[in-house]
């Protein structure tokens, strides 16, 4: 079995759930079919089981060091890059004509999978560098494509996001860096960025920073910010490197995990020479931004299953090969020791890991396949795609990382002593995963902007859309006896969901927007795991088709999801019921805490 996946439930959710070949109807597909999908999967999988993983362990152990105002890696990672850039995959979302692979982001997602369950710190560099070109091929001028993003898909140069400031990280409308428009167009930047992945290496000829700063005049919070590309190294006309700019590295933030992946304090402009240029329209930075931001958070949330997969997937080998103890009732002490997968509760353990882990690949497989479906898509259809994308994008990333970090919880605990230890490797997924919680948005934000923006936007017009759908796989899962009590459990839940939904957007609109908000993780809970329990019924009802339709040697596999579906409606979505009923309630203790109470 691979370290990384489990390849036939890869295979089931790409073709027989979400059915990506049917993306090649597309004139931008046409070229492609299910063999140049699954060639790339494993393509991607190949490389990062001999590129990408064997330096795992030694880059957790050796993180990058400042010597003499540079950062120091050790050189697998500039050598697994390499293999990276040399196989395409930092133009995998890119045009033909460009040079790129033209893959659907579902696609270039399943294959970003591999390679963050591989070596979450390596492939940080080259994937911050595509999503900085994606940015500049949606809202880049022709010249900023020719002289900027071109370079990146070709894997010569690198990207990053500067976003967050030492006094103002999540809370962006209080950033303080300053652009001062010039006379010859450019912008002169001043200010500071902390937090920055990948800010400062030399893994590549130049490095674009897109910068968020405010323009002199500009109005306050975030209505004001605007996003400039910022090289490292100066760009002439004619494409070519010029004089250095001035952006320093003040220094390095060392980090409980995916310690390969250099985290940075930047300065911009201490000498007061750093030139910058707009990208897209005065004080429309942060919407450009989430350009890239959006499809980084589906990103966080496939890191962190990423992560969740791969401890799964070592502790059930493990409790498949270590004898520990005996059954309750084997009296004989001179029995022979079953092995761990034997014992119930571990069997309990490794089926809750299997039920949040592959219930979050289903639901960041699904979404990955909407931003391709948005970008096909025109009028109505494109609306429609839109708002549901808008809606969940938050639950892949805040829901996969809360949960699959449970998950990496539980497999270390199937090793005892020894997952606590360093010699085995399910700790360390835990702290590599530990950050999907907190970037690009921490979770507190999203269930924040689950509750409070997207499920009320355009007077709850993407929770319709939702419940449609919804509606559409319960009428189709119903046929099946077997599915029928799963599909009765989810029905009255969205019913209760849109019911909640009502209440809490009265609430709100009556002026009571503090204490509903301040139940939003709560929310996140009910909703993140009622969508997470509408993938497993999808998948059951998938796997009841192969049951009929499939080779008899499949027999298990299907059994197995669909047991995999009752489970996780017999023993998780349950816990949701107390989330659901302090809302109802209007439970608000937390917020009514005073806090010198604390």
């Amino acid at each position: 079995m691979s370290p990384l996946i489990d390849r036939r439930t890869l295979d089931f959710l790409m073709h027989e759930v979400l059915k990506v070949e049917g993306l090649c109807a597309a004139p931008r597909y046409a070229e492609h079919q299910r063999a140049t999908f699954d060639a790339a999967i494993e393509l991607a999988h190949r490389l990062a089981v001999e590129k990408l993983l064997p330096h795992n362990r030694k880059s957790d152990a050796n993180e990058p060091q400042m010597v003499d105002g540079r950062v120091q890696l050790i050189p697998e990672i500039g050598e697994a890059v390499a293999a990276y850039n040399e196989a395409g995959f930092c133009a995998a979302l890119a045009d033909f004509d460009d040079g790129g692979m033209q893959l659907p982001f579902v696609v270039a997602s399943a294959c970003d999978l591999l390679f963050a369950g591989a070596n979450p710190g390596t492939v940080a560099y080259p994937s911050l560098a595509r999503a900085a070109a994606n940015l500049l091929g949606a809202h880049g001028t022709p010249d900023q494509q020719r002289r900027y993003m071109a370079p990146i898909i070709q894997g010569r140069w690198y990207g990053t996001m500067c976003l967050s400031e030492p006094a103002a990280g999540s809370s962006l409308g209080d950033i303080r860096t300053a652009a001062v428009l010039m006379p010859d167009g450019r912008y002169k930047l001043q200010g500071a960025k902390m937090w920055i992945s990948a800010g400062d290496h030399e893994l590549g000829e130049n490095i674009v920073h897109l910068v968020l700063a405010r323009i002199a005049g500009a109005p306050a919070g975030v209505r004001g910010i605007s996003l400039f590309l910022v090289p490292r190294w100066r760009v002439n006309e004619d494409g070519s490197i010029g004089e250095r700019n001035d952006v320093r590295l003040a220094g390095l933030n060392h980090k409980l995990g995916q310690r390969g992946s250099v985290n940075t304090f930047l300065k911009f402009g201490e000498q007061d020479d750093c030139y910058g240029e707009l990208v897209g329209a005065p004080n429309q930075g942060l919407a450009c931004m989430f350009h890239m931001m959006n499809e980084e958070r589906i990103a966080v949330g496939m890191g962190a299953i990423a992560n969740g997969l791969v401890g799964y997937l070592y502790s059930l080998q493990y409790a498949k090969e270590r004898r520990q103890g005996r059954h309750p009732d084997q009296k004989d002490p001179a029995s022979t020791p079953v092995t761990l997968i034997e014992h119930a509760d571990v069997r309990r353990m490794l089926l809750r890991q299997k039920c949040l882990v592959e219930g979050a690949l289903s639901l960041g497989l699904y979404a990955s396949k909407l931003v391709d479906e948005e970008h096909l898509a025109e009028g109505e259809a494109a609306t429609e795609i839109n708002l549901l994308l808008e809606l969940l994008t938050p639950v892949v990333k805040a829901w996969s990382s809360t949960y699959c970090l449970v998950a990496n919880d539980l497999a270390i605990q199937i090793l005892g002593g020894y997952g606590y230890t360093r010699e085995y490797p399910v700790e360390q997924c835990w702290r590599d995963n530990r950050i999907n919680p907190i970037h690009e948005g921490t979770n507190g934000i999203q269930a924040l902007d689950l509750l409070g923006r997207k499920v009320m936007m355009q007077q709850g017009a993407a929770f319709r859309i939702l419940m449609a759908r919804v509606a559409k796989t319960i009428a189709k899962a119903d046929m099946h006896d077997d599915l029928k009590p799963m599909c009765a459990v989810l029905r009255t839940n969205f019913d209760r969901l849109a019911k909640l939904a009502q209440l809490l957007g009265a609430r709100m609109a009556a002026g009571e927007v503090r204490p509903v908000l301040a139940n939003a993780e709560q929310f996140m809970h009910a909703f993140g795991h009622n969508v997470i329990a509408w993938m497993w019924l999808m998948m059951a009802h998938r796997a009841e088709h192969g049951r009929v339709d499939g080779a008899a040697t499949d027999a298990t596999f299907y059994l197995s999801k669909i047991a995999t579906a009752q489970a996780f409606f017999a023993t998780e979505l349950p816990t949701a019921e107390a989330a659901f009923e302090a809302l109802e309630k209007g439970e608000d203790s937390a917020f009514r805490f005073e806090p010198d109470w604390f």
